[in-house]
Parts: structure tokens; sequence; C-alpha cells
């Protein structure tokens, strides 16, 4: 990066806005999420009674079924006459069974009282309609058909204001109707039942309970129905009796006003928009239940062929077909590039490490980048003559590593971190694969070095689990999008061929990568070459740190993305890692913190066993993945027992990564370069099992 295009990234403001926009897109979706959890009755919802403390007062055991008015135990009611039956139908709109019945009233030309759910209602407003355009009347059976004298004051309120305002979006009405759900006769509205009715009758409800089933319809009777089968059925033979002469409505039986008043325009519209957000919760709920299902289907499929690909990565490096030609042993000289900037913790470590390789024809060029530290004095002053220091200005890493490259001596140029220590056999080995003319850049094996604390374990297993794996995947499936730049070889021609080391992207490793491929060369992995870096050791150094990897990324792949169109190794690559890339490392992690969400309301809103267990199944994947990438690596399992903490913390903030950075690409905003605090601690892990760790991956 030039200085002026790094004065530009310094005054750029990183974006704010999009913050808020995600807490509230989260705030929102939790918010319908906990609505749609309440309203289908799967938290919360009382369905069955308590018993009764105390039996019904006497005046209500022997009043009618309607109960007008209450005043303490002493109640105004009301019974049909005779010969007249109110018929009732609770719950629903049923999209199958309330079409069925109002065909059944209209043949036999009578009309009844639906009361409603209102969650129901608000999904079926077309039937809410349809009841009141053939003539029937309409009551409130709750809005989830909770027990009332089990719930809240707060409770049943929502309960009743809520289904009133899906009626008034619906149908444009209110109802002074109730039927308090649970219950049938009078004498069911004992206990805290009891309490209940008076508090809705307060309200100015009339409560509607039923008369015993066997009565004689010539007596009159308010007969109760559900919406089934069954109560098909029945109505049908009530229908037929000849007892009665007249099938209505209950205020119609009883002579009162209609129980259907029309609302106001603004209830109206209070109601619609109720009737929405159900609606769309709904559908949501509906859409997240099979993203969910796909996206877990696919994150098993990933987990399984990454282990897959891994398996066929190891056996093709210790097979030997026959006839199949061997490649001469690579002995040429190398030239290393180390840039750095302000890396006097760990430069000296870096560079006695690379002379301490059994590759001994070898020159170490180290890059000053405008350090204000002794970063370019600890290099000068260890005497080896295999070791040149250049001082530049400031200019950015791609710059530093570009100034190394036309100084460079050799045909093989391996570019490195200067945070990293290397394993005695690690220059040796990376450069082996070079022996195949096609070849133009290697990809070493990264560990992590400073893994004592979480933090370091959780990266240690990302850069195992995750980074490792998914190379020998690429390299499997020959599209490596990544050469790192902590440990990485390539031919020099193959550099100068591609413009050198662009300044482009904050992910020049990536975009120099993927310019090979698009200029017709292979990269591939080689396991065996260890290095051992050191990465961030708090959650603000991880995380810009992050998110400028995760910018230049998505940067590259921009860049990069004519690829698409295009034949051959270059048109292989794009169409294979691009296509990974942008669905695991850009699409999911957008969705994912709704998508974590989801799954939260399936623990509280659904069955959490299941929940639970779908998650934990998961879980015994990535461990076992995890496990069998451990020992591929040659690695302690031991440390597995820090990834399903993982999955609560790391993997949260990966999200908010990428989200980050997609939001400031799409607001045009320039990231700065976050350097991280070093603090020399790779070398303390370096070397401590390299023959077991090599042992292990070749088996």
């Amino acid at each position: 990066m030039s200085r002026s295009a790094r004065r530009r990234h310094a005054r750029s403001r990183e974006p704010r806005g999009h913050w808020r926009l995600l807490a509230l897109t989260l705030t929102v979706v939790f918010a319908a999420l906990l609505f749609e959890g309440w309203t289908i009755q799967e938290v919360d919802a009382a369905k069955s009674r308590l018993p009764c403390t105390r039996p019904v007062p006497k005046a209500v055991d022997e009043s009618g079924p309607v109960l007008r008015r209450i005043s303490g135990d002493d109640v105004e009611s009301s019974a049909v006459p005779a010969r007249t039956v109110a018929l009732t139908f609770d719950g629903g709109p049923d999209p199958v069974w309330t079409p069925r019945l109002l065909d059944l009233l209209r043949k036999h030309h009578a009309h009844a009282t639906f009361f409603l759910f209102g969650a129901q209602a608000a999904r079926h407003p077309e039937l809410v309609r349809r009841i009141l355009d053939e003539g029937h009347e309409i009551g409130s059976n709750t809005y989830t058909g909770a027990d009332l004298g089990s719930s809240s004051r707060v409770r049943t309120a929502m309960e009743l204001t809520l289904t009133q305002k899906t009626l008034a979006g619906s149908a444009g009405i209110r109802t002074s109707l109730l039927r308090m759900p649970l219950t049938t006769q009078v004498d069911t509205l004992c206990g805290a039942e009891w309490t209940a009715a008076r508090h809705a009758a307060a309200d100015g409800y009339v409560l509607v309970a039923a008369d015993r089933p066997d009565r004689d319809p010539a007596h009159g009777m308010v007969r109760q129905f559900s919406q089934t089968d069954l109560a098909y059925q029945e109505a049908k033979s009530l229908l037929g009796n000849r007892h009665a002469d007249r099938f209505t409505t209950v205020t119609d039986a009883l002579g009162l006003p209609s129980a259907d008043t029309r609302v106001s325009a603004v209830e109206r519209w209070q109601g619609r928009a109720l009737i929405w957000t159900t609606t769309a919760g709904g559908a949501f709920t509906h859409a997240m239940t099979w993203v969910l299902f796909g996206l877990g289907v696919l994150g098993v499929l990933r987990l399984v062929l990454l282990t897959v690909f891994a398996r066929a990565h190891v056996r093709r490096l210790t097979r030997f077909r026959p006839g199949a030609p061997r490649l001469r042993e690579v002995d040429a000289p190398v030239t290393v590039l180390v840039p750095a900037y302000n890396e006097e913790a760990g430069i000296e470590s870096t560079v006695r490490s690379l002379l301490a390789s059994t590759h001994p024809y070898l020159e170490v060029i180290v890059i000053d980048d405008g350090s204000t530290d002794q970063t370019a004095d600890l290099a000068t002053w260890i005497d080896d003559p295999r070791v040149r220091v250049i001082r530049q200005p400031n200019s950015g890493k791609a710059a530093a590593l570009n100034t190394g490259l036309a100084q460079a001596s050799y045909d093989v140029v391996v570019m490195v971190d200067a945070d990293t220590v290397f394993e005695p056999d690690a220059l040796y080995r990376l450069i082996q694969p070079l022996a195949h003319p096609a070849v133009g850049a290697v990809s070493g094996n990264t560990k992590v070095g400073n893994r004592r604390g979480l933090l370091g374990r959780w990266q240690h297993l990302e850069y195992v689990f995750g980074f490792n794996l998914d190379r020998r995947m690429f390299e499997v499936l020959e599209c490596m999008p990544t050469v790192p730049g902590a440990i990485g070889a390539f031919r020099r021609d193959a550099l100068m061929g591609v413009g050198g080391v662009s300044e482009d992207t904050l992910a020049e490793d990536t975009d120099l990568t993927m310019a090979l491929w698009r200029a017709g060369w292979r990269v591939v992995y080689e396991e065996s070459a260890v290095a051992w870096t050191e990465v961030p050791t708090s959650l603000r150094q991880l995380w810009r740190q992050r998110y400028r990897w995760c910018y230049g990324t998505i940067q590259a792949m921009w860049k990069h993305r004519g690829a698409l169109l295009e034949v051959g190794t270059a048109g292989r690559f794009a169409r294979r890692g691009l296509t990974y890339l942008a669905l695991f490392q850009v699409c999911l992690p957008l969705i994912a913190p709704v998508i974590d969400l989801f799954a939260l309301y399936g623990v509280l809103f659904s069955d959490a066993g299941q929940s639970l267990g779908i998650w934990l199944a998961f879980l015994v994947v990535q461990l076992l993945c995890a496990g069998y990438a451990l020992r591929l690596d040659g690695e302690r399992l031991r440390t597995l027992w820090s990834m399903p903490f993982q999955l609560f913390v790391y993997r949260q903030l990966m999200y908010l990564v990428v989200i980050q950075s997609v939001f400031a690409l799409l607001g045009g905003t320039r990231l700065k370069w976050h350097r991280m605090h070093r603090a020399g601690t790779a070398a303390t892990e370096q070397l401590r099992q390299p023959v077991a760790a090599r042992e292990l991956s070749s088996r």
C-alpha cells in the first residue's frame, strides 16, 4: 500500500451505522420470534386447568348459560327459549373444518356463533370474513386458548386485547362475546376461573357457557362444539333433530343486540398491522426452519467432505503409483523475504530460525518498512553473511515485499512474516513441490506458537481444523485460494509474471495467490513444512487482525471475480475456490446471528430436547473432525475440551467480523492497516514435537 493510500485509510472512519442496523434487525427478529412462539402456544399457554379450590357461586350454578352481568356473586343470566338451539363452535378458524362447517350450516339454513382464537384468526383472516358474510356471529375464545384462570392479569389482558385487534384487522369488528377456554357448563367457572370471569365481565364481555350436551333441544339450549371430524358429525346430527325449530346465533336466540360492532379506521389499521406481523412471523419461522435444516445438512456435508478430502490428500502423499514419474529433489538456493514493521519482539527469533535451516543455500532479506523501534538494528546485528537488511520509508507490506523481490538473488523466493519461527527442515520441505514445473507457489503449515490461554487454544483449533484441513481439500480440488504470508514459497518468474505483489487489497497474500491461478500456475500445500506464528492475545487484537483478513479477502474475491467465466486452471480455481469462500466465509456468517437466534427460539418455544440433541450431534461431528485434523497434524487431542466454548464466543466474533467487513465494503469505507502488538512468544512452542508430527501426518 502506498503512503498516500495509507494516509487515506488512516483518515477514513470505520462505519458505525450498520451496527445500529444489525442491533435493530436482531431485536426485531427476536421480538417476532418471541411473539410467534407465544402465539402458537408453545410456551406458557397453560394447556390444562388448575383444580378448583372452591365451587362456583350458587347464583351462577343455577343461572342460564349466558352470563350478561356480574355483581359480586350475583349474576344476570339468560337461557335460550324452547325449541331454539344456539350453535357455538370453539377454536379456529380451522382451514379444514371451518369451511366444512360453514357449508353444512348453509345447507340447513342455520346460523351459529364461532368463538375464535385470535392467533388463528390472524393466520386465516379470509375465513373470519366468510363467517361474517354468511350471517354468522363471532365471539372471542382468547388469542392462544390459554386458561385464563391460571394466567396473570397482564397475560389475560393481552389475550383479550390482541383478539379484538385481530378481529378489527381481519373483519373490521369487535365482539362482546367471550367463551373462556377449557370451560363448558357454568359449573366449570369455579375457583380461579370465576375470578377471571368476573374481571372479563367488568370489561364489558358477555360470558357464554353451554348447556349439557344431553339436554333436549325442545327445552332450548346453547350447544358447544369444537372444530373436528367428531364435532362435524355431531353438529350434522343435531341439525336434523326434529325437536328444534331454529338453529341460530347466541344473541339472536336471546333477542340481544348483535355482538359484532364496527370499529374505527384507526383500530382497523392497528389490527391489520398485527395480522401482517403475525403473517410475517409465521412465514419467517417456516422459512428459517427450512433454511436451518438446509444449512445444517450443508454444514455436516462440509465437515464430512473436509475429512474425506483430507484422507485423500494423505493417501496421495503416501502412495506411489507404479509408472508415475519421480520428481527430482529441489536443492536450489532460496531467497527469504522478511518484511518487518516494528517487529523487534520477534525479528531475531525469526531470522535465527531461518539461518538454522537444514537447507543451507539461502539468503535472508529483511525489509524494514520504516520501523520506529530497533527492528532493523536487531536484524543487522545478526552476524551472518546470508542476512541483508534493507531500510525503506513506511510504505506497506506489499511494497516491502516488492522491494525485497527486486533485490532477490535466486529463482526460488520464500515469503515469511517477521513473527514466525521455522522448524529446521521447514524450508527444505517447503520448496520440494516446486520440482513440478506447473507449480508456481507452495503453502506451508502454520501452527500457533502462543496457545496456552483459552483464546490461543481457540486459534490453535482454527488453524489446524479450519485453515490446514481446508488447505488439504483445496489442494485435492486444485483451488487453493491463499498462500499465507507466514510461510509460502514461490517461483520468482511466476511472481514477476503477475507484476509482483499487488497493493490493491489488504490481503496481499490472497490477492497474489489468485493472480497466480489466473496466470495458469498451480498452488499446492506442503503440510510437513511447519512454521510457528504468534497469534493475537486479546479479543481486540484478534478483531483487528481478522477484520483486515476478511476485508482484504473479500476485496480479492471481487477483484478476481472475472475468473469465474474463464476456462482452464483459472476457471476451475474460481468456480471451486471462490464459490466455497463466498458460501462458507461470507454468506453463511452474514445470516449466522439470525440462525443462532432461531436456534434459541427452538430451545425456548419448541422441543428443547430435540433442539439440544441436534446441537449436540453437530458438536460431536465437529469434535470428531477436529480430532482427525489434530491427528493428521501430530497435535494432542486434549485441546478439544475448549472447542464447545469456542462456539459461544469465538464463532460469534468471527461472524461479526464478516458483517463489519461486508458493510464497510458496501459503504465504500477504506480500512486502515491494523497492526497487531507482538510479544515475541511464537518461539516458545517451536520444534516441540516435529518428528512425531511428521510421522502422524504421513500415516
